[in-house]
């Protein structure tokens, strides 16, 4: 099976962490939005990424990715049978999609994207606006409904976990600190998600690519 798309995408990273924690062995192919390599664009018709290629299938949209991924590989399980888990596992995913990943792109766009990669200037004012106004309310609900487990649904790794966690990497590779003093269950939590091999190897190759 082969992945299309860059794990600086909290979308890709999404994927691949997900794999990795299903044991699932996939060929990574760097492709950016709306690359024309043909075998992308067949999976992605539209361009975005990731796309995954299985023998003669084709797929776009990391939640849908993962949704097939889980019913041709269902162990160990990241998405709960139980109705009430699922539901909070498809919620979690959804707002880490949508209204987490947002916030953190007006950031990681105009921070890094722009400057870093379509040599021109981000506009900054618009990335301190998301990082002072949006970004606090989000990391107050999080706060709130983080578990004593460490788990955000059923006490054990989900893919809610791996959802929530993959746009924090990339407020790490902003050096965008978490307050400890006011989110202490944040920065726990997504310490430690961040630490599993799933997420930290492509973490630490991202940060290695952006030093340079």
């Amino acid at each position: 099976m082969i992945l299309y798309g860059s794990t600086m995408s909290p979308y890709v990273r999404k994927v691949a962490a997900y794999a990795a924690e299903k044991g699932i062995e996939l060929e990574m192919k760097p492709v950016g939005m709306g690359d024309p390599d043909p075998a992308f664009r067949a999976a992605s018709p539209f361009g975005k990424m990731p796309a995954l290629v299985d023998g003669d299938y084709g797929l776009a949209d990391s939640s849908a990715i993962i949704h097939y991924l889980e019913a041709r590989f269902p162990e160990p399980q990241l998405v709960p049978a139980d109705p009430r888990e699922r539901g909070r596992v498809i919620w979690f995913d959804e707002w880490a999609d949508t209204i987490l990943f947002a916030c953190g792109a007006k950031m990681f766009f105009n921070r890094v994207v722009a400057p870093r990669f379509l040599g021109r200037e981000g506009d900054l004012a618009a990335a301190d606006a998301a990082e002072c106004n949006e970004l606090p309310p989000l990391l107050d609900y999080l706060e709130g409904v983080i578990p004593d487990s460490g788990y955000l649904v059923g006490g054990r790794l989900t893919l809610a976990d791996l959802a929530v966690a993959s746009p924090f990497a990339n407020l790490r590779l902003m050096k965008v600190d978490i307050d400890e003093a006011r989110h202490p269950k944040v920065a726990a939590y997504t310490k430690a998600i961040l630490a599993r091999p799933s997420f930290a190897r492509f973490v630490e190759r991202e940060m290695a690519f952006l030093a340079r």
